[in-house]
């Protein structure tokens, strides 16, 4: 098979998958939009939509629903592209931004700011993804500083080992912190800690849109330097890549995009180990096309497991994590035993 034959049956099969995963997003976003506390038919939604729905339903669907998806949606597609700057930038198929301890610090960061700053909706919430992205930048730092060698660069296997146990650190601070909290403050970081969505009105749209919209674009760009980190720094050094300052770059780009989702969205894991893992099975390991993939994967899983949560069990609610952690810890195992099966 020619050259050009190979790249037009792999754009045709992106296309495809993409339409697939748009289409799939799409039915969830409805699915999500009639399901609720207060049913809508799906004629109904399709009519509020439209302009021409009940005041009932109206404010069912513009003031309560509808934030809460596109929070899930922006916070489910940053979670899943982070998740894959790790994976490429540490060679290491097993990166994650719950695994490597980047979303305890984001937690460390919201404990710091609750702790202060007791309001936790209106314009001062536009402070959480700062205070997040703080305690990620710190636990990130720490771990790569941890796990690099001057010698062999960065080594995969130190990454997790350093990640967990930097983690198993962090958290014990931000568990002393929280004990210092009066108990309506304490239930609220209890429900962040497990992976409540608790961002579901427009202000903490805004807070999470400028750096999905900032940094996706970003770390798209650089998706050319990504692919070369797969063939090891001295082969990208050799074709003109500058392997430590772009690591830097696109580590930045990822902590600041997975602690500004989870900031909003609660300790959301295993969204950035499976949806980059998914992506190239389905398309390959080119990140040009990959990265779109993994955020609509991202972006249906969190909005799924999210509506699951608050639908099923009603009229308790189960934390988006909690599903999440439920479907992404085999598949981290399979992974675990798939990777070791072939080392050995």
């Amino acid at each position: 098979m020619k050259l050009e034959e190979i790249i037009r049956s792999r754009r045709k099969r992106l296309l495809g998958v993409s339409l697939v995963f748009v289409l799939i997003v799409l039915l969830i976003i409805l699915i999500g939009l009639h399901t609720g506390s207060m049913p809508i038919s799906p004629l109904g939604v399709w009519k509020t939509l439209f302009g021409y729905g009940t005041p009932y339903e109206t404010m069912a669907l513009y003031e309560f629903r509808l934030p809460r998806i596109l929070v899930t949606m922006l916070a489910g597609a940053g979670l899943g592209v982070a998740g894959m700057v790790f994976q490429g930038v540490s060679r290491n198929s097993l990166a994650d931004p719950g695994i490597l301890g980047v979303n305890t610090g984001a937690a460390f960061g919201l404990i710091v700011y609750i702790s202060f700053f007791l309001e936790m909706n209106g314009p001062m919430s536009l402070m959480i993804p700062l205070f997040a992205f703080a305690g990620g930048l710190l636990v990130a730092f720490i771990v790569f500083l941890l796990s690099y060698d001057r010698y062999r660069g960065l080594l995969p296997i130190r990454l997790i080992l350093v990640g967990i146990a930097v983690a198993a650190g962090f958290s014990a601070l931000t568990l002393l912190l929280s004990l210092r909290l009066d108990d309506t403050t304490y239930a609220f970081a209890a429900r962040w800690l497990a992976g409540n969505v608790w961002g579901r009105e427009w202000v903490h749209v805004w807070a999470l849109l400028p750096w999905v919209v900032l940094c996706f674009p970003l770390i798209y760009m650089q998706s050319r330097k990504l692919d070369l980190f797969s063939l090891g720094d001295e082969i990208a050094t050799g074709l003109g890549n500058s392997p430590t300052k772009n690591r830097f770059l696109l580590l930045l780009l990822a902590v600041a995009l997975s602690c500004a989702s989870v900031s909003v969205a609660g300790g959301i894991s295993f969204i950035g180990l499976a949806a980059p893992h998914i992506a190239r099975r389905l398309v390959g390991p080119k990140h040009s096309g990959s990265l779109l993939i993994t955020a609509l994967i991202g972006m249906a899983v969190l909005v799924m497991a999210d509506t699951a949560g608050r639908s099923l069990f009603r009229p308790n609610e189960i934390p988006a994590g909690v599903i999440v952690a439920a479907l992404g810890g085999p598949y981290f195992l399979y992974l675990l035993l798939r990777k070791n099966k072939f080392e050995s």
